[in-house]
């Protein structure tokens, strides 16, 4: 059930942190003005998950890597990102706090809910890569090997796209899932290497995975969490 964190302008009437894992879950009354709300992590998160549990609108992402938090993207849709001061007030996270606009999907006056992601070395990575549109594609060091894997083409519509390492259970991961639909399982061949130290895209035909030029932000975890000397 979590405890109240009074480090914002509102106080959340739950929070939930592994600071470990960089992982926290925050629910918060809304107010529509632009207020700050604690989440616990002792770190900045750069990557966010918010969701109105009031009303029907969908859910939010913002990130870092999406224009520096001036930007958001559906969850449940395919949109590309775009700038709405209304989401998080064109502000970034602090090691304590997170800022939120006037808009009804991050601050309506309803009960709400944020999922807050802070990076962990030899863990989690959030970030994005280049793509380059051809088969020998781009790789993206994490410092591990990945478990999971969520990808977004942030500057095109497109779906979300979830890969593991359970599915297929080997290179190269074909089998994805996109929470943005109800759709089966696809799948296509030779879409991405989980590799030791980070993925590498094997796909240049499809612009959701690796676009040229395409700005894809991602988020992953690792499959064994290790972090020794040399990180």
């Amino acid at each position: 059930s979590g405890s109240s964190n009074e480090d914002g302008s509102i106080n959340t009437t739950s929070t939930s942190v592994s600071t470990t894992a960089g992982f926290s879950i925050s629910k918060f009354t809304g107010t529509n003005s632009n207020p700050t709300v604690g989440h616990g992590l002792g770190a900045a998160p750069t990557f966010i998950i918010i969701k109105n549990l009031g009303t029907t609108e969908g859910w939010g992402v913002g990130g870092l890597h999406l224009n520096n938090w001036n930007n958001y993207i559906p969850l449940e849709g395919t949109d590309a990102s775009y700038n709405d001061a209304t989401m998080w007030n064109d502000t970034a996270p602090t090691s304590t706090v997170f800022t939120v606009g006037t808009g009804n999907i991050t601050n309506d006056q309803e009960s709400m809910v944020a999922y807050c992601f802070a990076p962990k070395q030899g863990f989690s990575k959030f970030g994005s890569y280049t793509g380059n549109g051809n088969n020998d594609g781009t790789f993206v060091f994490c410092g591990f090997r990945p478990a999971w894997l969520m990808i977004k083409q942030s500057d095109a519509t497109g779906t979300w796209i979830v890969v593991d390492n359970k599915r297929d259970g080997y290179n190269s991961i074909d089998k994805n899932l996109s929470p943005a639909n109800s759709n089966a399982e696809d799948s296509g061949t030779d879409r991405v290497d989980f590799l030791s130290n980070g993925f590498k895209i094997r796909v240049g035909s499809s612009s959701a995975w690796n676009g040229s030029g395409s700005n894809i932000i991602y988020m992953a975890f690792a499959e064994q969490p290790f972090v020794n000397s040399k990180g």
